[in-house]
């Protein structure tokens, strides 16, 4: 259980970060369902949806914080995280819509019917309950990071290479998702959901449960992920991050140590994946594309990397940014916009916005320890 001094290691900045998404999971709700559409304080059902989508993001973003920022694993692939925890929810929405379908048959998705299908697939079983496709949620992308990670790391294989291998991973998977024959939908992917859990997806209430929920997950990665780097393990880890070869002559498993916490954080993104895909209604091969996992670093290189909190927020910002730019006029020019921030991040700030704002904090607290004069005078006692 995270301690008190963990959770305030930081200062104040996860307390902050924990209050302002508890109030959002009960503030958006309310403004969406009470609040009259009139209103100037009412939130659609768009704008739910889509602050739905940049807190899974976040959550994206922390998952991949914890493994870069705290033990040194740069994944290029943890989009096939994200992915496989979204697949394995949409193949539960799928099994929900039943004879409500384009061809209405009770046992196999549209999909499979217009492939002329006759049974459906032995790893398509169980998903027509709840608790099984939660459990999948994390187990699938879960077990595959545990084997990559086994061979992966006891072969010692890192830096650049790992990462080469990640993105490859994600790719493989990318083009077996397109595949109509794997069952899944082929690149149409699987879509036209009906319910979640008995209710609408598309009912108001729904989308503001969904909502909820994201919040409430992120919160709970963070809580999870800082107990982590808090404890012991968090400074082995960060000891592998800095000097791996003195951390395996010391005598620790190092293998053992980022074979575990990558586990952990490809389960915390399929979490993120498997929220993601009702409140956006589709789930395809496209969410497997390499250019996600780059994209999910540059997330984490904006906010601040070794931050967890930093990590969340640059996922919500950069997402934020990305649907303004890909509207309108600007459409054309994401691309360029997304390559300056990493470019200016990468020069100017390569502790991330939260990393260097914290930097800059803890320079002025030495600098005025060292000096007190330093300090900033009165507003009451003008300099003379």
């Amino acid at each position: 259980m995270i301690t008190r001094n963990t959770l305030f290691s930081d200062g104040w900045t996860g307390p902050i970060f924990l209050g302002i998404l508890a109030a959002l999971a009960v503030i958006v709700p309310v403004l969406h369902l009470v609040v009259p559409e009139t209103s100037f304080f009412h939130v659609s059902t768009t704008s739910v949806a889509l602050f739905g989508k940049y807190l899974c993001f976040a959550l994206v973003a922390l998952s991949l914080d914890l493994i870069w920022g705290y033990c040194g694993i740069l994944s290029l692939g943890h989009a096939a995280f994200f992915a496989l925890g979204g697949y394995a929810m949409g193949m539960y929405l799928m099994r929900q819509i039943g004879a409500r379908g384009a061809y209405a048959n009770p046992n196999l998705p549209d999909f499979m019917v217009f492939l002329n299908w006759h049974d459906l697939p032995w790893y398509w079983y169980g998903f027509s309950s709840l608790p099984f496709a939660l459990l999948m949620v994390v187990l699938v992308p879960g077990a595959l990071a545990f084997v990559f990670g086994w061979f992966a790391f006891r072969s010692r294989v890192t830096g650049v290479y790992l990462s080469i291998i990640t993105q490859m991973l994600t790719y493989a998977l990318w083009l077996a998702f397109f595949r109509n024959d794997m069952g899944f939908g082929g690149n149409n992917g699987l879509t036209d959901f009906k319910d979640i859990a008995g209710f609408s997806v598309q009912a108001p209430g729904t989308r503001a449960v969904l909502f909820s929920l994201s919040a409430i997950a992120l919160m709970l990665g963070y809580i999870i992920a800082k107990a982590i780097v808090g404890s012991k393990l968090g400074k082995i880890l960060i000891c592998i991050r800095d000097a791996e070869s003195r951390t395996r002559f010391m005598g620790y498993r190092v293998e053992a140590y980022k074979t575990f916490i990558f586990t952990v954080s490809a389960m915390m993104a399929g979490v993120a994946g498997a929220l993601y895909v009702p409140q956006v209604g589709i789930i395809n091969p496209s969410e497997f594309q390499p250019a996600n996992s780059i994209e999910m670093v540059i997330w984490v290189a904006a906010g601040g990397r070794a931050t967890l909190v930093g990590a969340a927020f640059g996922g919500v910002l950069i997402n934020y940014l990305k649907t303004i730019f890909t509207t309108g006029m600007l459409a054309p020019y994401w691309l360029f916009a997304l390559g300056g921030i990493f470019i200016l991040v990468t020069v100017f700030m390569p502790r991330g916005v939260l990393g260097t704002l914290s930097e800059l904090k803890f320079k002025r607290a030495k600098d005025e320890e060292l000096d007190p004069s330093l300090e900033a005078e009165s507003p009451s006692q003008p300099a003379n």
